[in-house]
């Protein structure tokens, strides 16, 4: 039996490694596609659905602001599951949150609309979406620890993409149900009842995540903070107060990758009928982006290994920054071919670039003690003001008429020079690059603030 404090940890079982990796990625897809089925029906059927009295623009911009909503509940989530997972675990943490997406999402296909219950609707419309905000805040975090913990150091990249593909295939999935179900029943029958179906499915998958997630162990550093008694009493705290610099950096680094893809997938839904471009079209060019993420992120994160975790970014930053007047270029012209190809270079590489390399690169900005506050608070209020708001910002400076695309464009590129000097900011850190300039190879989390 080990002596704390004398002994080094032990070698982490590579089967419970693959089973950890397995387990964050599953979870992390189907926590996506809770958060996701939301985002595609407050564009394409929610707003008749719950803001009938109103104009359909207006319609739009309320349900849009019902789904920022869940992006401002993100933080409330991280801060929580932060706390407790610094302190009694990364796993039971992310069991709750589990729970907590998928009973939002299911709650919701349950839902009466307004024609059946009134004003109570769209309450308890937005009370289950801050549920739903509450858990995926909390997510993130733990899947991110729990893939780069289990890691060796010089994959990290490579290891903490995984639980990333969640997005792409959160994003496959939620829009796969709406084309299915759109093509599936006539449009009076998918307005009655069908578009509650990809909610209600929810449960399904909850319940497979549920079952593979009891069967990994505790992340292994966890376990050497336990083994050593160094567990931070209020880590939330403690994390804001002795790295508010390292917090601004990261909020800064997911800033452009979090904007733009909302605009590239949930507002481009609502913009697509203003230029007379289907929404099945839309619909069929994003799941193939979203399939592609699959293959882009792992190697995205790979590249991160070799290239750096600062290039990597900004390279992606830089991507979309470029790519913003040409996305609405591409789209205009009403050719899906075109607006696949510019789907691609913006969401499989721009935002790929930036998005497979935050589980790694945020963690290690933090020390062990302090890793799933650190992890969750940065890139949690991050996804407020970029992702959560972004819909809704593009709705309003386009306008009702849907003719000023250049200033949802300027929007654009403002976000990504966000990025662009929070990565110039921050440190390198992935080990393999660090030891090639001579450095030590961990980043050295306590040295800054």
């Amino acid at each position: 039996m080990s002596v704390p404090g004398t002994t080094a940890p032990p070698a982490i079982d590579p089967k419970m490694r693959r089973r950890a990796l397995v387990s964050s990625v599953l979870g992390s897809c189907i926590e996506w596609y809770d958060f996701y089925v939301y985002g595609v029906a407050a564009a394409i059927i929610l707003n008749t659905q719950f803001f009938p009295s109103v104009t359909p623009f207006t319609g739009i911009l309320l349900s849009f602001s019902t789904y920022a909503i869940g992006f401002a509940a993100r933080p409330i989530g991280g801060f929580i599951f932060a706390h407790f997972g610094d302190r009694l675990g990364r796993k039971k943490m992310l069991m709750i949150t589990l729970g907590l997406m998928g009973g939002g999402t299911f709650l919701i296909g349950c839902l009466p609309n307004f024609a059946a219950i009134g004003i109570a609707a769209p309450i308890l419309l937005v009370l289950l979406r801050i549920v739903q905000g509450i858990g995926v805040g909390g997510e993130w975090g733990g899947a991110a620890l729990m893939a780069t913990e289990y890691a060796p150091a010089e994959r990290r990249g490579f290891f903490g993409s995984w639980p990333q593909i969640g997005v792409p295939v959160g994003t496959l999935l939620a829009n796969g149900a709406f084309f299915i179900m759109a093509g599936t029943f006539d449009p009076e029958a998918f307005a009655a009842w069908g578009w509650r179906i990809p909610f209600l499915f929810s449960v399904v998958l909850v319940a497979l995540s549920f079952y593979i997630r009891s069967k990994v162990d505790e992340s292994p550093a966890f376990e050497e903070i336990k083994r050593k008694g160094d567990i931070e009493k209020l880590p939330v705290v403690k994390v804001i107060q002795t790295k508010p610099v390292t917090i601004l950096k990261v909020i800064m680094m997911r800033f452009a990758e979090n904007a733009n893809y909302y605009i590239y997938t949930t507002f481009l839904l609502a913009y697509a009928p203003a230029i007379l471009l289907g929404n099945n079209t839309v619909l069929l060019a994003t799941m193939i982006m979203a399939g592609l993420g699959v293959f882009s992120i792992p190697l995205w994160g790979w590249v991160s290994d070799r290239w750096g975790r600062r290039y990597t970014v900004l390279a992606g930053a830089l991507t979309m920054m470029l790519m913003a007047f040409p996305f609405f270029w591409a789209v205009q012209t009403g050719e899906f071919l075109m607006v696949l190809l510019v789907l691609i270079l913006t969401c499989n590489v721009g935002r790929d670039l930036c998005y497979s390399v935050e589980p790694a690169y945020f963690t290690e900005l933090f020390e062990p003690k302090l890793r799933y506050s650190g992890a969750s608070v940065g890139p949690q209020v991050a996804a407020v003001f970029a992702g959560g708001f972004a819909p809704l910002i593009a709705t309003a400076l386009i306008g009702p008429d849907f003719d000023r695309y250049w200033l949802v464009a300027l929007y654009m590129i403002f976000t990504s020079l966000i990025t662009v000097v929070g990565v110039l900011w921050a440190p390198e850190t992935a080990p393999r690059v660090r030891m090639r300039r001579g450095l030590t190879p961990e980043y050295d989390a306590t040295a800054t603030r």
